[in-house]
C-alpha cells in the first residue's frame, strides 16, 4: 500500500471520527437555568449550587442533558432582560426561569418585573420555539407590606398561566426560614438548603424530561 493510500484512509477515519463526534455532541440537549444569586450558588461553590445537583440526578438516570448554570449574583428582572439575547446565543431545550427575588427586595413595582420577566419569556419562545419553559415564583419580604407582597406574588401565577408554562410557585419552598438551610444572611442557602431546591425542582423538571 503507497503512502499517499494511507494518507487517504487517514483523513477518511479522521472525518469519520468528527461526524460520530458532532452526532453525539448534537444527541444532548440543553438546560439553561437563568436566575440571580439563588442559582448562581451565592457563597458557596457552583459545584454546590443546585443546577450542578440537578446535573447529578441526569447523570445517575443515564439522561442525555447538559445543565447550564447561568445564573448572576444581583440580578433583577431588568437585568435579566438586558442579559438574555447573549445568553440565548447557546442552543437550549429546556429554559427554567429564576428572578424576580431582587425586585422584591428593592420594592420595584411588581408591574415592572411582570414585564420585563414577560419579556425574557417573549425572546426564549421566539428563539426556541420549541424549548419548554418552567417559571419558579419568589415571595417579596413581609416587611414590604401585605398589599405589595399579594401582587408581587400574585405576578408569577399569572405569568404562568398566561403563557400556559410547568410553574414551581416559590424556589425556596422548605428552605426559606429554616436556619439550618440558610447562610448567616437568611437570604442564601445552604450547600444543604441547595440539595432541598434541587430536590424539589426536580418534581416540576421530570415532567419534561
Amino acid at each position: 500500500m503507497n503512502c499517499k493510500r494511507i494518507g487517504i484512509i487517514k483523513v477518511a477515519i479522521l472525518l469519520c471520527g468528527l461526524m460520530l463526534s458532532v452526532d453525539v455532541s448534537a444527541q444532548e440537549k440543553q438546560i439553561l437555568i437563568f436566575g440571580d444569586s439563588i442559582t448562581a450558588g451565592y457563597g458557596l461553590e457552583e459545584a454546590q449550587a443546585f443546577p450542578a445537583y440537578i446535573q447529578q440526578k441526569i447523570d445517575s438516570l443515564g439522561m442525555d442533558y447538559n445543565v447550564v448554570n447561568a445564573g448572576l449574583s444581583g440580578e433583577t428582572s431588568a437585568g435579566g432582560l438586558r442579559r438574555i439575547d447573549w445568553v440565548l446565543q447557546q442552543p437550549l431545550d429546556i429554559f427554567i426561569l429564576e428572578l424576580g427575588g431582587n425586585d422584591g427586595l428593592r420594592g420595584i413595582d411588581p408591574e415592572n418585573t411582570k414585564q420585563n420577566l414577560q419579556g425574557i419569556i417573549d425572546k426564549v419562545s421566539e428563539k426556541y420555539p420549541d424549548a419548554h419553559i418552567i417559571l419558579t415564583g419568589m415571595e417579596a419580604p413581609p416587611n414590604m407590606g401585605e398589599q405589595y407582597t399579594n401582587r408581587f406574588r400574585s405576578l408569577f401565577y399569572e405569568l404562568a398561566e398566561e403563557n400556559d408554562m410547568i410553574f414551581m410557585p416559590f424556589i425556596l419552598e422548605s428552605v426559606a426560614g429554616d436556619p439550618e438551610l440558610n447562610q448567616g444572611d437568611g437570604i442564601h442557602p445552604t450547600e444543604k438548603g441547595h440539595k432541598v431546591i434541587a430536590e424539589n425542582l426536580w418534581g416540576y423538571l421530570e415532567d419534561v424530561l
